[in-house]
């Protein structure tokens, strides 16, 4: 670190559930050990984590939904109706209210950095010329009509929209005049701020002119002609402490003995919203173990989702660091979230991956073209089919080959150096 870049304070604002907040838990982590003074600007329910972990923090809404709120939650994972659920009843009403709020943390501050769902972030730098870097947390967020992503609501519709650039870009007009429609609360606000309308927040105009960092390994997304040129990929910025503490910490006693009792176990979990509607996941994958005549091992996040019987070579636990526990599994049954996809990656293991909402079924797809799993829809997810799919990825030699190949790429990667590093590149200018 140059000494113009030194001591530096950068306010990071993100939005969303873990998936969301723990790779800039792990830049910021990085900044601090450089002598940076990270802020976040985020959720008042990540108060006490960022506390724990010795990191600044600065409230800023939406609050995100507790997980005592089940079904407000189930109805925000939605594939087809919860992006705009979630910007129509959490984003749009709090948007004047996110814009004062940020504004107050990134006074006196030397850098902004902006996950995609921020939409504050755009019109306050230009209302004040603080230092911006955007962010993308998985390729999705970087749509290119040469490699187009499996969308939520239409999975099918990837097989249309890969026949040729011209007609994504033709479906994508359309999409782009529902997401103008959308977002039109942050058109009104920039309007109140003097501010011409300018671009889709949500496509074009989420990019920082200067950088845009993805936030994820060129092993699950190679460069496209049409993403924004000042792109730059960094690796997955990896931590995996559920409270206090650093990435892949030891795990629990009990969970050790269980791995240390027999074969590599199969690892069923969904992260850390998608285990909010749960339903009868864990129920059908115990049948699925019991099937297939494996070990397993199950991630509940809440003791609702424990059945009621676990029989003999069949686990569960609350909670274990996927980055401890991971590479110890046969396979990983997981809903791709992005952090989920990349710990999965990390590990070397073949993974099944069962998508809920968002870009958990790009994520999926991608693992899949890339050979290192394959993916089964949530609606067809039973003992019966989740049986099958994993006898397939078990079976077949080449998956474990592809997920070891691309675990040993993503493993020399240091995703929180390299984008400490752009982002130090930024201050510098």
């Amino acid at each position: 670190m140059t000494q113009e870049s030194q001591g530096k304070r950068v306010v990071i604002s993100t939005l969303g559930s873990f998936g969301d907040l723990h790779p800039y838990i792990a830049i910021a982590l990085e900044l601090k050990r450089r002598g940076h003074r990270p802020l976040f600007a985020t959720s008042e329910a990540y108060r006490e984590k960022l506390a724990a972990l010795g990191l600044e923090f600065h409230p800023v809404p939406p609050d995100m939904p507790s997980s005592d709120r089940t079904d407000e939650i189930a109805r925000l994972i939605d594939p087809k109706h919860g992006m705009e659920r979630a910007f129509r009843e959490f984003v749009n009403p709090n948007l004047p209210a996110m814009y004062e709020a940020l504004s107050a943390a990134t006074r006196g501050a030397d850098l902004l950095v902006t996950h995609m769902f921020s939409l504050a972030g755009p019109p306050l730098v230009e209302k004040t010329g603080i230092r911006w870097v955007s962010t993308m947390l998985a390729p999705m967020a970087l749509f290119s009509h040469h490699e187009p992503p499996v969308l939520p609501n239409a999975p099918w519709l990837h097989h249309v929209l890969k026949l040729h650039p011209a007609v994504s870009r033709a479906l994508m007009r359309g999409a782009r005049r529902k997401l103008d429609r959308l977002i039109e609360p942050l058109y009104q606000l920039r309007a109140g701020l003097s501010l011409p309308r300018g671009g889709n927040p949500l496509i074009d105009g989420q990019h920082a002119p200067r950088m845009a960092l993805g936030l994820f390994s060129s092993a699950i997304a190679r460069r496209q002609p049409d993403w924004p040129s000042q792109t730059r990929l960094t690796g997955f910025p990896f931590f995996d402490g559920h409270g206090a503490g650093s990435d892949a910490p030891g795990l629990d006693p009990a969970l050790e003995a269980f791995l240390n009792a027999g074969e590599p176990p199969v690892v069923f979990t969904l992260g850390s919203w998608a285990v909010w509607a749960a339903d009868d996941f864990y129920s059908e994958s115990v049948a699925a173990a019991r099937a297939l005549g494996v070990r397993a091992l199950l991630l509940t996040g809440d003791e609702r989702n424990r059945p009621a019987r676990l029989p003999e070579g069949v686990a569960a636990f609350g909670y274990a660091p996927h980055g401890a526990l991971f590479p110890r599994a046969r396979a990983v049954v997981h809903q791709g979230g992005i952090g989920t996809t990349a710990q999965g990656l990390r590990a070397g293991v073949p993974s099944l991956v069962v998508p809920f909402s968002g870009d958990q079924f790009d994520n999926g797809a991608r693992v899949a073209r890339a050979g290192a799993g394959r993916t089964l829809a949530r609606g067809k997810y039973t003992a019966a089919s989740a049986e099958r799919e994993l006898r397939a990825l078990l079976a077949d030699a080449r998956y474990a080959s592809r997920a070891a190949e691309l675990g040993r790429q993503i493993r020399a990667e240091d995703g929180a150096a390299a984008a400490a590093d752009a982002l130090e590149e930024v201050l510098r200018d």
